[in-house]
């Protein structure tokens, strides 16, 4: 797409973003929560809330942890606001419903928002993600982490991975948790600073008797995000350095996992990316960055093959190959993709309605060049990110394509 035609489209546009840092917030409120990463979203947005014209927020137990009956009340209340406000599960929905409404011509200045207190509610939590995986797997006492697993198990059969090759994928699956935590040390918002190694996964599986263990999959976590996006017009008025969200999709699939005719992938996030990426106008190689859903290390391998980044049963290769010597970035098709550059859910986190926000902040920040110390290199000029952000197991998807004007 060329420049002209992509002015022509006036797409909406991030122009400042905010977040807390992630981990276990038992001393903060949610709502101090959502007012430190607001106050960072406007303050780089250089805006005033006098100058929003409508909010979106998104959390997924706020009901349950805090009590809390009409999220956007309480949004209203804390902005001191009576413009519409909305609320939705995941970020990414409140960010995609946000986008269609600044698109449209609707609003022109437009707050989005995510919380999450699920430290608050340690002894149900695992009972409330479980219900949002599959409840048929929750009445038969599974677990969070046992369609991950089954998923698992699914993908070495297809593939017929076994002997050899299947130390080296397991092999691999370690070494993205390793690579998300040694991201994550330079990332002063994210929950796990420290770098861990390959055998320190690899005995925690062992030691759960488990294909996947405590290394592999991200944590609970309180946190929030924000950020404020404007319309291609308004945006000019307020920064010479706005990010465009190019391409925005959602698709869905069956909530029960073992229902779906495709078990080693989503099918969700083929048809988001697939359709994010025509409206976008490029193709999947104009890619240079990428915040993918780790909910598990399973996940971000899965999700590169969803996406059309690797071939299907190929790309545990690509992440065993890229990290013999691993210098920042996965090498695939003779292509560097940035992946989970500020630690993924693994090592920053995921307070899961403000963890879109935390992907978005990612792309926005390295596209920018604001990144700090985790700032990439990529090969030419660094202008298009994604990120991919799913509700349940892989049950909704979303994907956002971000252009750097």
């Amino acid at each position: 797409m060329g420049d002209h035609e992509f002015m022509q489209h006036k797409f909406p546009a991030v122009i400042g973003v905010g977040r807390t840092r992630f981990g276990e917030h038992y001393e903060k409120d949610h709502e101090k929560l959502v007012e430190e990463s607001w106050l960072k979203a406007s303050d780089a947005a250089g805006i005033e809330r006098k100058n929003l014209d409508a909010g979106y927020f998104s959390d997924y137990f706020l009901q349950i942890t805090n009590k809390v009956g009409i999220e956007e009340g309480f949004l209203s209340e804390l902005t001191e606001l009576h413009i519409p406000m909305e609320k939705m599960r995941s970020f990414s929905s409140a960010f995609l419903n946000a986008c269609h409404a600044v698109q449209s011509g609707k609003y022109n200045l437009v707050l989005v928002g995510g919380v999450e207190k699920m430290t608050d509610r340690w002894d149900k939590i695992r009972d409330d993600l479980m219900l949002l995986e599959d409840p048929w797997s929750y009445y038969a006492g599974c677990t969070p982490e046992a369609n991950h697993e089954l998923m698992l198990r699914e993908y070495i059969k297809k593939y017929k991975i076994s002997g050899e090759t299947l130390e080296k994928f397991n092999t691999a699956l370690a070494q993205i948790a390793v690579k998300n935590h040694q991201h994550a040390t330079k990332n002063e918002y994210a929950q796990f600073q420290k770098e861990i190694d390959v055998d320190r996964v690899l005995k925690a599986r062992a030691k759960a008797h488990k294909p996947l263990g405590r290394f592999d999959f991200a944590p609970v976590s309180d946190g929030a995000t924000a950020l404020v996006l404007a319309s291609s017009e308004v945006a000019q008025t307020y920064t010479d350095m706005p990010v465009y969200v190019v391409g925005s999709s959602s698709a869905t699939d069956y909530v029960t996992f073992p229902s779906r005719d495709e078990r080693t992938g989503f099918i969700a996030s083929t048809i988001a990316m697939k359709n994010a990426l025509k409206r976008a106008g490029i193709s999947i190689r104009d890619i240079q960055i990428a915040e993918l859903y780790d909910q598990s290390t399973l996940l971000e391998m899965i999700s590169l093959e969803d996406l059309g980044f690797a071939k299907r049963g190929n790309a545990w290769l690509d992440i065993y190959n890229s990290c013999k010597d691993y210098e920042g970035f996965y090498e695939i098709n003779g292509q560097k993709l940035f992946v989970n550059t500020n630690g993924g859910l693994k090592a920053d986190g995921n307070p899961l309605g403000a963890t879109g926000g935390a992907q978005i902040f990612e792309v926005f920040k390295q596209l920018r060049g604001e990144a700090s110390e985790r700032q990439v290199e990529a090969d030419g000029d660094l202008r298009f990110g994604c990120t991919l952000e799913l509700e349940g197991f892989g049950t909704k998807a979303y994907t956002h394509i971000l252009r750097r004007d």
